[in-house]
């Protein structure tokens, strides 16, 4: 009997519980929202291969215009040489905030501070503009609609 009741507690704890434990589950779905229907084994197989196919090619270096076809639109500049290869310019592209964190990271923790400050102060800068200018545009347009209701009470005023 004993086996009975621990078999079942431990079936239990599999299908509801270690399923939650691995995959917690968040708040119920919108009643308006409509389920999707479940893959078949075959389209399963085709999304796992695409992701995998993609995965692969992240490690790449230059992963060419499959994953990325903004960056090989041609260029008015741009021509073909003979053998094939197109010449590309020779202006120096400023590195990214990415590649100056992970040069920053090399250097040790001396060379990633300022680098982090850099960034954050950044984005700050960066989200004080954006609020000054949704702050304007707000009262522009707080702005506007009073003057239309003084308009308006202006009108009623003169048609009585």
């Amino acid at each position: 009997m004993k086996l009975r009741v621990v078999s079942r507690k431990v079936y239990d704890y599999i299908r509801y519980d270690l399923k939650e434990i691995a995959f917690p589950s968040s708040l119920p779905d919108p009643p308006h929202l409509k389920k999707r229907r479940k893959l078949t084994w075959h389209e399963r197989f085709l999304v796992l291969k695409e992701a995998s196919r993609l995965y692969a090619a992240s490690w790449v270096r230059d992963i060419g215009p499959d994953l990325r076809p903004n960056d090989y639109k041609k260029e008015e500049g741009i021509e073909d040489k003979p053998n094939g290869r197109k010449s590309t310019s020779t202006q120096e592209k400023e590195p990214s905030v990415f590649e100056d964190l992970a040069v920053a990271a090399r250097g040790g923790l001396e060379t990633l501070r300022p680098a982090l400050q850099r960034v954050y102060m950044t984005r700050a800068s960066a989200y004080r503009d954006a609020l000054k200018s949704f702050i304007e545009g707000y009262q522009e347009g707080v702005q506007q609609v009073r003057e239309k209701k003084e308009e308006s009470k202006t009108q009623q005023e003169e048609d009585y």
